[in-house]
């Protein structure tokens, strides 16, 4: 058993660790993917709107709950208000569905990565490989419990010496990476024209659909209602500011959000036009454009790059996810974390397996007409994480307090900067976003309404 809570040495190895945790999938497959489909520019601008005020009121809730109560999720909620102890199950079940499919996912990068080195870039980009590769059954297993180790390996080092450390070290290579292939991409003919597509705002694209994608788009950019941010917020010490720590992984993340979409959507918009960018997550990733490097002088290498940036950034993301299983795990039943990982392991496979075998052998089961990764995509983003952001909001707002949160952002004397707009954002204006966001988004699924 833990006697002593673990805890990051500092605020950079928070920082780094958060944003570490904030920069993964959502960033480099669903940003670009939503900028195109919704808009390009508008949709840039209306998220960095909603990143200053809703993103930044619930993350500084969720990271002051955390340091606050110097607990994981389970725990905290409790200790805040009984009445709202059930909210730290739903704020952990929705990792523990995350997880798994997450890893599924990762799998599919790592066999991308192993694909470049291989020099089979022709192989990748013709129609067939994809789907023939996730709809077999046990190579996409095999790599989904490759992911799943590595991700286990680095959880289990502990607070500082596994998590803390991983992300010093891997952090400042991604952003290099991101630079220099964002600056490589720039300098091929025709990009610039997607440039200005992604980057300069039209406002006759603007719709009632571009607020609700730049929603649901935070919350995997920002790692929120999942957890994760309660705790890593539980390991800060006391001494480190809260307000300056948010600022730096809100800087960091919309940052490399934006890169992202540079990584992305100029390459497409100058090989393939908009048409190009209309493809889904998997489509624009792990179809469109291994068709591009297929075309492109020094392709392979160009592949092999981006595929092993976006493996390298899903595996921060997935040690966040899977860390916040551990941690409530410890705080709840006492447990080493070394029996904390091999049980959140053993979960994680018994939902990872329906979420691979779902595109092959298990392709005829289906849940309300979903596949399993689908299904459990759905539930977790679209349902849990807008509950959970929700439920927080009133916890926080009308149950016990904004003062609550803000005594402990400002309790070494700090000044909260934005504490005004918080508070409306936390008490009326979060609240109302995300009940919009949670009915929008069941009644697109069900083709009520098409987003």
């Amino acid at each position: 058993m833990e006697k002593k809570r673990g805890s990051f040495s500092g605020g950079l190895g928070f920082v780094l660790a958060a944003a570490g945790s904030a920069v993964g999938l959502g960033n480099l497959w669903r940003f670009p993917y939503l900028a195109a489909q919704y808009g390009g520019g508008i949709f840039i601008l209306v998220y960095i709107i909603l990143a200053l005020t809703f993103g930044f009121a619930l993350m500084t809730t969720e990271i002051a709950i955390g340091r606050k109560t110097k607990k994981s999720p389970i725990v905290a909620y409790k200790m805040l208000s009984e009445k709202f102890s059930f909210l730290g199950y739903i704020a952990v079940f929705v990792p523990a569905i995350i997880l798994p499919y997450y890893c599924v996912i990762g799998g599919w990068l790592l066999r991308y990565v192993m694909v470049y080195i291989q020099g089979l870039t022709a192989e990748a980009a013709t129609d067939t490989f994809f789907g023939a590769f996730i709809g077999d059954t046990f190579s996409p297993l095999f790599f989904f419990m490759v992911f799943l180790i590595l991700t286990a390996l680095v959880v289990i080092g502990g607070v500082e010496k596994g998590i803390e450390k991983f992300s010093k070290v891997l952090m400042p290579i991604l952003i290099i990476m991101i630079i220099g292939i964002a600056i490589y991409i720039l300098c091929i003919p025709g990009t610039l024209e997607g440039v200005k597509y992604y980057l300069i705002p039209d406002f006759e694209k603007f719709s009632f659909k571009t607020v609700c994608g730049a929603m649901g788009q935070l919350f995997f950019s920002l790692s929120l209602a999942m957890g994760i941010m309660v705790t890593y917020g539980s390991y800060i010490k006391d001494e480190v500011s809260l307000v300056k720590s948010v600022n730096q992984i809100e800087i960091f993340d919309t940052t490399v959000a934006l890169l992202a979409g540079l990584l992305v959507i100029p390459i497409v918009y100058a090989f393939s036009g908009e048409a190009g960018l209309t493809a889904n997550g998997p489509g624009l990733m792990f179809v469109s454009l291994p068709k591009i490097f297929a075309q492109m002088g020094g392709g392979r290498i160009m592949g092999l790059v981006f595929f092993v940036l976006v493996l390298f950034t899903a595996i921060t993301s997935s040690v966040s996810i899977m860390e916040a299983l551990v941690s409530s795990m410890m705080d709840k039943f006492k447990v080493t974390r070394g029996r904390a990982c091999a049980i959140t392991l053993i979960v994680a496979i018994v939902l990872g397996v329906p979420s691979s075998m779902g595109n092959g052998a298990w392709s005829h089961i289906k849940i309300l007409g979903m596949d399993f990764l689908t299904f459990f995509d759905y539930l977790s983003n679209s349902v849990l994480m807008p509950i959970v952001a929700l439920c927080t909001c009133i916890l926080v707002g009308w149950v016990i307090g904004t003062k609550t949160i803000t005594d402990e952002v400002t309790r070494n004397g700090e000044k909260f900067g934005r504490q005004k707009i918080y508070e409306v954002m936390i008490k009326y204006v979060a609240p109302v976003l995300l009940v919009i966001i949670l009915v929008a988004y069941s009644l697109a699924q069900f083709g009520v309404i098409k987003m």
